[in-house]
């Protein structure tokens, strides 16, 4: 098994995106992408997979307590620079430390005030301040609120916390990563965690994704200890299945797919994972954490988005073709075009389209995580030709799950609602790349030719969806 991401795979992904760039823009020269945009998306690409490879060799000699010394320092120091930069970033080009069309970040500004404002008079009831909202809208606005009330309002040390939580998503990556594939396909798992321009980018968003991710995480990190480790602690049940609470209050079906991914590792995992006691044991604090919230605010919201599924979807995609601005083709996206294409999309935006600054903006994070898709599937296949999915049945599910969800849902092309399982994605990417053997080059060439086109078709699909192609 390699221990490192081979130079083969990332030059080519490097001399992909600029031959993509090139031609989309030659194409759709009327339409090109801002030069600002493009030297965003080169920093992104280049700096995501010519440093992936040189520290995965380099990394790869450090003894496991080196590794993390540096992996927290690197994670830190690429969080916080763009932090700093994007604050200031976004005043000279908006006049507000907030993104473009910041709709979702202002709400979550006036929430996390009028959350503190109410806490400085000595209520603390948050069931009572935000009782308009859903669950899956107050864990954020709580938090927020908690964060203005010990910062006086301040945005800039709330994105400062965000560079804290995401470095520490990255720790929990590397724990989880060699439980599961060992140390050598752990180090890569982390380093590409580290680099990932899409986590590193809403650092310096006022949104909630980076917290999200954390408890995400955090969620899989313990349940997969809880479920692996030889002893029974109540501790680990009880700080398992508040997680899985938390995470209702972020995005309720978020919570549902922890809950469900829970359950079918306790079912479904190899005896190797899971032996029999651990499985009663486990199975009976569920199901007892399951009738507590049965019949409950939950319950509801999460009943009422799957009845709901297929009208949300159809009225969202609807609504997008429709609106001034919108693409007419919107209309077409349904499950049915979502579903095998989830693990690849949503595909990079490279052609100037009015209202799209953010989709410019992280085009080339997009473009890495097409590539990485050959990966991911090609562990995928092996864990199905080694029979060997049921040992990672937790991690498995936990993606699929949501990925499912996302699929049936109007979101399925907007890269932040795939944030969430985006390090589970990097992990079985990184098993991909710990097993590639010579054929599996020409498989990757192959691969790059599909996905040139795809970007192609997918640019002129946005312009010629507005009929400006």
């Amino acid at each position: 098994m390699l221990n490192y991401f081979p130079k083969f795979f990332t030059n080519r992904a490097i001399a992909l995106y600029f031959i993509a760039l090139v031609a989309v823009t030659l194409v759709f020269l009327r339409n090109s992408m801002s030069m600002l945009w493009m030297v965003f998306g080169a920093v992104e690409v280049v700096g995501f997979f010519y440093i992936s490879n040189l520290l995965t060799k380099k990394w790869s000699k450090y003894s496991a307590k080196t590794f993390q010394k540096r992996l927290i320092y690197s994670a830190v120091v690429l969080r916080l620079a763009w932090v700093v930069f994007s604050y200031f970033f976004y005043i000279h080009m908006n006049g507000e430390p907030y993104e473009f069309g910041s709709a979702d970040s202002h709400a979550y500004n006036a929430l996390g005030i009028e959350g503190a404002t109410a806490f400085r008079t000595g209520n603390f009831n948050v069931l009572q301040i935000f009782g308009y909202l859903q669950v899956g809208d107050m864990g954020y606005a709580s938090y927020l609120s908690v964060v203005y009330l010990l910062t006086r309002n301040s945005v800039f040390i709330a994105r400062l916390l965000k560079v804290i939580w995401s470095a520490w998503t990255v720790v929990f990556v590397y724990k989880l990563a060699t439980r599961n594939f060992g140390e050598g396909t752990g180090r890569i798992a982390a380093i590409l965690t580290m680099l990932m321009p899409n986590l590193i980018y809403y650092c310096g968003l006022h949104v909630k994704e980076t917290e999200m991710v954390f408890i995400s995480l955090m969620f899989l990190e313990r349940a997969d200890y809880l479920l692996r480790s030889k002893s029974f602690n109540y501790v680990n049940v009880f700080v398992t299945l508040l997680l899985a609470f938390i995470l209702f209050t972020f995005r309720t079906v978020l919570g549902a797919v922890a809950v469900f991914a829970l359950i079918s590792a306790v079912i479904f995992s190899s005896d190797r994972v899971v032996k029999w006691q651990k499985r009663i044991l486990v199975g009976f604090w569920i199901l007892l954490a399951v009738l507590v919230f049965a019949g409950g605010q939950i319950a509801t919201e999460v009943e009422e988005t799957w009845e709901n599924r297929n009208i949300n979807q159809q009225a969202g995609m609807e609504y997008r073709a429709q609106r001034e601005g919108g693409n007419v083709f919107a209309k077409y996206g349904t499950r049915t075009l979502f579903a095998p294409t989830i693990f690849i999309i949503p595909i990079p935006s490279m052609v100037h389209v009015v209202g799209q600054e953010n989709q410019q903006l992280i085009h080339g994070g997009n473009f890495v995580k097409n590539i990485m898709a050959f990966f991911l599937l090609f562990a995928f296949i092996l864990f199905i030709k080694e029979k060997r999915w049921r040992e990672f049945t937790l991690l498995e599910v936990f993606m699929l799950g949501y990925l499912m969800v996302i699929a049936f849902s109007n979101f399925a092309q907007s890269e932040r609602f795939h944030l969430p399982t985006l390090p589970i994605y990097l992990m079985f990417s990184a098993y991909g790349i710990s097993r590639v053997t010579n054929k599996t080059k020409n498989y990757f060439n192959w691969y790059l030719v599909g996905l040139f086109f795809i970007i192609l078709a997918w640019n002129f699909i946005k312009l010629a969806g507005r009929g400006i192609a």
